[in-house]
């Protein structure tokens, strides 16, 4: 299974297909992802565990476990954990390329391009 380290957490590849791909990522305490958007897919995640803030297009929404958001093609977004413990959530990729390379970063805390 496929899975990386990142400042703010880690992630976990468990399904990759031709179609879609479903990770699960794991946010620590005050960590956030970068501001971003993709050219070749939209995404769809469910809260699992913890709160969560989530920036679409600029407007700041706070989650939790049960809720689920769906993010457009090309849709600016972001998520930050705001609660004490993980954050904990599933991200089901959709459309026609998944890679790492497909993240066009607006802002970053960890000064990544």
């Amino acid at each position: 299974m496929e899975q990386d380290q990142r400042p703010w957490g880690s992630y976990y590849v468990l399904e990759d297909a031709d179609t879609h791909k479903v990770k699960r990522i794991i946010v620590k305490p005050g960590g956030r992802l970068s501001y971003q958007f993709h050219y070749k897919r939209s995404e769809v995640w469910t809260i699992v565990k913890g709160e969560a803030r989530i920036t679409l297009n600029d407007v700041d929404t706070d989650y939790k476990a049960g809720d689920v958001i769906k993010i457009p093609l090309k849709a600016r977004h972001r998520i930050q954990n705001i609660g004490e413990n993980e954050l904990i959530f599933i991200e089901v990729q959709l459309g026609t390329y998944f890679g790492e390379d497909d993240i066009v970063r607006i802002e970053d805390d960890y000064k990544r391009s």
